[in-house]
């Protein structure tokens, strides 16, 4: 059974920093398409970065330069590095994995992938940048 726990949100004032974790079980991560989303209240949901079964990353313009995607060696904790944080980026955080196998996909590839193409999704942690 594959789970997907994610952990480090909280709150913090605007320029801070903060780490997002995703740690999954049942699941060999480093081979497959992870990618992180969040929504805002009242707000669709958005991808923001991605990472591909060959180790490349992507994310959106919104939050290029400020957030970073990444991967332990195993492949078990994905991560959200996210600095110089702004009110605009409160939300609630989810990381997804899919289950379709893809052999060297980058991390453009996943990035451009739906939230449809996604089978697994954590319960989702919460940002919250003040002013």
């Amino acid at each position: 059974q594959v789970q997907l726990v994610e952990s480090g949100g909280g709150s913090v004032q605007s320029g801070g920093s903060l780490r997002l974790s995703c740690a999954g079980s049942g699941y060999p991560s480093n081979r497959y398409c992870m990618k992180w989303f969040r929504q805002a209240p009242g707000k669709e949901r958005e991808g923001l970065a991605a990472i591909g079964s060959d180790g490349t990353t992507d994310q959106v313009d919104s939050v290029k330069g400020r957030f970073t995607i990444s991967r332990d060696n195993a492949g078990n904790i994905l991560y959200l590095q996210m600095n110089n944080l702004k009110p605009e980026d409160t939300a609630m955080y989810y990381c997804a994995a899919s289950k379709t196998r893809t052999y060297s996909a980058s991390g453009a590839y996943c990035l451009s992938r739906s939230q449809a193409y996604y089978d697994y999704w954590g319960q989702g942690t919460q940002v919250t940048v003040s002013s």
